[in-house]
């Protein structure tokens, strides 16, 4: 086995907690239990340091109560109703319009503001002329202004005053207000009390009515600039009208149309309908007439239904058909040249060409109205041709002429609503209501509003637990003592192997020599955490070493390897602090030969090999002291000196000197397969531990894990004692049975 060259990598042991009474304890509660373990050791070491602090604070609370002038504060309640003005609005709608919704919140913040403000509070001053009362000065506290400074100054002096002694109340579920003042006389606090909530009515009535001043003012003023609008643009409208030769007749008593565009009122409009109309009409008459006569023409002349209808025509075929008759009786009588035929003949001649011309006559009344109509349609749609064509010249020329009249519609309007609104403001000028309601006047009170002794010693007590705590808990974290042995964990980031207590007399080779003894049974426990430190187990060789001096290396280097030994384990312990050696002294084996040989010489190990008188445990020591031991314990040989002894025995411990301004430690760590770092418990090491690590760590030294020695569970404030069985120890007798 290649020592130096050997791989490192381990896996250290988890951290040691306190076990539940119920099992296994969960990684929640295990958490718990460490930081109440912690707490309770900060205060246990700080807690008279906290004690100071905490006294201290409620002390000086004390005394300033004691000193304190008593202060009188009186309240007047006022009720702020959720009303909202419109200028706009009746003055009915504005009294009782109600915000409702997130503005109701809004609204009240604002009355909470005024009631706050700069303006309320001068308004207050300058109604009880507090700005040059003395006695107000007195009552609050505070010096007057001096006769030689400005108005200014003692303004701004009383504002001060009034601003820093009010306070104002409102519950977030109600309107009420509470207003409150503080002041060393009780008579001060009522009067400014109830003054605030009087000025803020006053406050609140004159904003309406100067709201509504402001508003007929401005009414008054559009209301001008509207009327020269309307009358400019109506003027305008006609002088186009009158140059673009335009007649629009309207209707004075429509009121109804906002723009006069929309009904055609012009002249030539009107023409063109009507004209319109009656061509419709005369298109419809030709074409009956044309109808009619179609009909006619294309039958007999004395077929046709007109002509039979004609009452002339029914008369001359009712006499030609008597006519006919009578011939038709002469014809038998007679011979065709008698008189009578001939006459008969004669007459029916006449009657016939009557007849015809009468037919005739009605056929051409008929193509008459025909040719009548046609003529008509003709003129009309000559006549609505020509409208036609004037009408859309005028919409060309109208299409200024309508912007114009919508303009005039328009200013028309506007000056309508405001000539409306502004006779309803005069009607409703100096008439409001305050939404502001007094629920109860300030009297001045009885007992005084501070100083609270109460209040006082509370407020004491809370900072001084809070500073207290603090200066604790920062003293604590300065201070880089491990003092139990959560600190290992949570101050290194190091594992715990084991605890070891207090030794409870000076001999310790005595107590460790005594297997009942809790020293021994804490190096025994340390013993088997050792055995499963790593994956592999115990580690082959292992090095023991600590920041400073007499934290207890040695001896644990000691009792771990005579512990190893009597689990069967052939082990072998090196002296290898070769500045300083200890081991001869508690082995009480003379210093001759040891360590310093082997690395000065290519001697066998086992020539400076010694029985410690303990079975399967040998033991090197360091030898005469070497001019430079540091080159000695990093030369190659002392890596060949540590393979040979692995070789060999099952166990080689390393018991190397301290870390802190030596380099043979670092140098050592670097040669063995783990490293068990000795920590005294409660030695202030002040910045010692993590730069003896960190040097550690630099060379690249496995870290087996901590072990805490000198351990007292009383000063650490914990109950470690009966964790580690402790008291089961303690308090048995040597002779009772377990």
């Amino acid at each position: 086995m290649n020592v130096a060259n050997a791989p490192v990598a381990r896996e250290t042991a988890p951290p040691l907690h306190a076990p539940s009474i119920w099992g296994e304890p969960t990684e929640q509660s295990s958490w718990v239990q460490d930081l109440v373990h912690q707490t309770l050791g900060i205060v246990r070491r700080q807690f008279w340091l906290g004690l100071a602090i905490l006294a201290a604070l409620v002390t000086i609370a004390i005394i300033i109560t004691m000193f304190q002038t008593p202060k009188y504060t009186a309240y007047s309640v006022i009720q702020v109703n959720d009303q909202s003005d419109r200028v706009l609005g009746s003055q009915l709608d504005s009294d009782s319009a109600t915000n409702v919704g997130w503005d109701v919140d809004r609204f009240l913040n604002t009355q909470l503001a005024v009631l706050k403000s700069r303006s309320l509070a001068e308004r207050v001053a300058r109604s009880l002329n507090l700005f040059n009362d003395k006695k107000f000065f007195i009552a609050m506290q505070a010096s007057p202004p001096e006769q030689g400074e400005s108005e200014r100054t003692r303004h701004e002096a009383v504002l001060d005053l009034l601003a820093n002694k009010l306070s104002v109340d409102q519950p977030n579920t109600s309107r009420i207000f509470s207003i409150g003042f503080t002041s060393a006389d009780p008579e001060y606090a009522a009067k400014i009390a109830n003054a605030f909530a009087e000025q803020y009515i006053q406050s609140n009535l004159k904003t309406r009515y100067d709201s509504s001043a402001y508003a007929r003012s401005f009414v008054a003023q559009q209301l001008e600039e509207a009327r020269a609008r309307l009358e400019t643009s109506e003027r305008d409208l006609n002088s186009y009208a009158r140059s673009a030769g335009l007649i629009r007749a309207r209707d004075p008593s429509d009121t109804t149309s906002g723009n006069s565009t929309v009904a055609a009122n012009s002249v030539t409009e009107a023409s063109l309908l009507q004209v319109n109309r009656a061509a419709n009409d005369a298109k419809a008459a030709r074409d009956a007439a044309q109808a009619k006569w179609n009909a006619e023409r294309a039958q007999p002349l004395l077929s046709s239904e007109a002509v039979l209808a004609n009452p002339t025509v029914q008369a001359l075929m009712t006499k030609r058909a008597q006519l006919e008759t009578d011939l038709a009786t002469a014809n038998e009588r007679y011979l065709p040249t008698h008189p009578t035929v001939t006459s008969l003949k004669d007459q029916i001649a006449a009657i016939t060409g009557q007849l015809s011309v009468t037919a005739n006559g009605v056929r051409n009344s008929i193509r008459g109205d025909y040719e009548a109509a046609v003529q008509a349609e003709n003129r009309l749609s000559a006549q609505l041709k020509a409208l036609q064509n004037e009408t859309l010249a005028e919409q060309d020329r109208s299409v200024r002429y309508n912007t114009l009249a919508r303009e005039a519609d328009t200013n028309r309007q506007i000056y309508d609503g405001l000539l409306q609104r502004y006779r309803e403001l005069n009607a409703s000028a100096g008439i409001a209501a305050s939404n502001v309601d007094i629920v109860d006047q300030a009297t001045p009170p009885v007992y005084p509003s501070s100083p609270k002794l109460l209040l006082n010693l509370a407020l004491g007590l809370l900072a001084g637990l809070l500073v207290g705590g603090g200066a604790m808990l920062l003293r604590d974290q300065l201070d880089d003592a491990i003092r139990q042995p959560e600190d290992v964990e949570s101050k290194l980031g190091l594992s715990l192997l084991g605890v070891i207590p207090m030794a409870e007399s000076d001999d310790i080779q005595a107590e460790l020599s005594d297997p009942k003894s809790i020293l021994a049974e804490a190096y025994n426990s340390l013993r088997g955490s050792l055995l499963y430190s790593t994956r592999e187990g115990l580690p082959k060789v292992m090095a023991m070493t600590s920041a400073q001096a007499t934290e207890g290396k040695s001896t644990s280097s000691l009792a771990i390897a005579a512990g190893l030994a009597r689990t069967g384990l052939r082990t072998v312990i090196i002296d290898a602090d070769l500045r300083r050696p200890s081991m001869h002294k508690r082995l009480g084996r003379p210093n001759e030969h040891g360590l310093a040989d082997l690395l000065t010489s290519a001697s066998d190990p086992a020539a400076v090999t010694l029985a410690s008188g303990t079975a399967n445990l040998d033991v090197i020591l360091a030898g005469p002291i070497p001019p430079s031991a540091s080159e000695l314990l990093s030369s190659p040989r002392m890596a060949a000196v540590l393979e040979t002894l692995a070789s060999r025995y099952d166990s080689v411990i390393v018991d190397c000197p301290p870390v802190l301004g030596l380099a043979d430690a670092p140098a050592l760590a670097a040669l063995t397969d783990g490293l068990v770092f000795v920590i005294e418990a409660g030695r202030v090491h002040s910045g010692a531990l993590r730069t003896a690590l960190r040097r550690l760590r630099f060379v690249g030294a496995n870290m087996v894990g901590v072990v805490l020695t000198k351990f007292d569970p009383q000063r650490a404030g914990n109950r470690y004692s009966a964790y580690y069985g402790y008291d089961y120890y303690r308090y048995q007798s040597s002779d009772s049975a377990a």
